[in-house]
């Protein structure tokens, strides 16, 4: 079977953002799903294998869907993906409706290092969409694309004729958090800015008017996750909002796309003292005087000594890219 190569993955499903979402912001539990849809039509796919390995897909030939179908065949007992823009590491391989046979997969290699999002997918197979919604972490769903599951030219792309259906097979390594989720903490502290959350979890920062900004560091966990703890050892997948001190707006925010992966010697000192030893699934507000911050430099939009505020959510770990050895 052909490989999908990474520059497809990355280029060909880059486009990251509100087209076509279907899939809404919901909490994980609320998260709920059928097993299966369209009976008629997953009754005639047969897959076998691992899900770490490139599954065996037996196809009643010729299969024509005319509508989306999805079987859940493994479920997985990890995070639900309840975001169309949620950040997860999936395998898929995909066949031919027509004949059963093998089309193109991704690399099943075990790169966790790989991440997508639902939306990306559904760049060009916006049938992932509601396949994927509140599909949780090591499942193994098939699917049966009709032509209206598929984006224009996909098909052709493929070499299928005009009407053909495709069976696809995803394969849920890994989900990150769409927020942070866990427990409420009470923080107190007079003179502090004060944290407001939308529906989606995307923070609102107001900054006490009139209000001298701390000296000092100051860190607060507002929530308390339950996952692994930042060690500095790996990457970290967050959302954040940053604001200057006596500002009214922020100055940056990761919210109005999928995240950002850092490390702890890659932020200014500040930000890093807030992340080592938290948890994933906690959100942490961080105050960070000038001097663990830019100091006396000017920042783009960031002034020269400024107290700089950030609302971090701690949506996971990121691995590694593997490297490769050239001989």
């Amino acid at each position: 079977m052909r490989k999908i190569p990474v520059a497809l993955v990355v280029l060909g499903l880059v486009t990251v953002g509100l087209t076509g979402c279907s899939l809404q912001n919901v909490s994980a539990a609320d998260c709920s799903r059928p097993a299966e849809s369209n009976p008629d039509v997953m009754k005639l796919i047969d897959v076998t294998g691992d899900t770490d390995s490139e599954p065996n897909v037996d196809v009643y030939t010729p299969l024509h869907a005319s509508k989306l179908g999805y079987q859940d065949l493994v479920t997985g007992d990890g995070t639900a993906i309840s975001s169309n823009d949620q950040l997860m590491v999936m395998d898929v391989a995909l066949f031919s409706g027509a004949t059963g046979d093998p089309i193109v997969s991704t690399a099943y290699d075990g790169d966790m290092s790989r991440v997508t999002s639902p939306s990306q997918w559904a760049t060009n197979f916006p049938g992932f969409e509601k396949a994927l919604h509140c599909a949780t972490a090591g499942s193994r769903v098939a699917v049966a694309l009709s032509p209206d599951d598929m984006a224009e030219g996909i098909a052709a792309s493929f070499k299928l004729d005009e009407g053909d259906s495709v069976v696809a097979v995803l394969d849920i390594h890994k989900v990150y958090l769409p927020s942070a989720a866990g427990q409420l903490q009470f923080n107190s502290g007079f003179g502090l800015p004060s944290v407001v959350r939308a529906p989606d979890g995307r923070p609102g920062i107001t900054i006490p008017s009139g209000t001298p900004a701390p000296k000092d560091l100051v860190v607060q966990t507002l929530i308390k996750g339950d996952g692994e703890k930042v060690t500095g050892d790996q990457p970290v997948r967050v959302h954040y909002t940053g604001v200057v001190w006596g500002a009214d707006e922020p100055f940056d925010t990761t919210w109005d796309a999928s995240g950002a992966s850092v490390t702890l010697d890659g932020v200014v000192p500040g930000f890093a003292k807030a992340l080592e030893g938290q948890t994933v699934g906690s959100q942490v507000m961080v105050v960070i005087p000038p001097d663990q911050g830019y100091g006396d430099k000017e920042q783009a939009s960031i002034p020269a000594n400024s107290t700089l505020v950030f609302v971090i959510d701690i949506l996971g770990l990121d691995a590694e890219a593997p490297t490769t050895d050239e001989g």
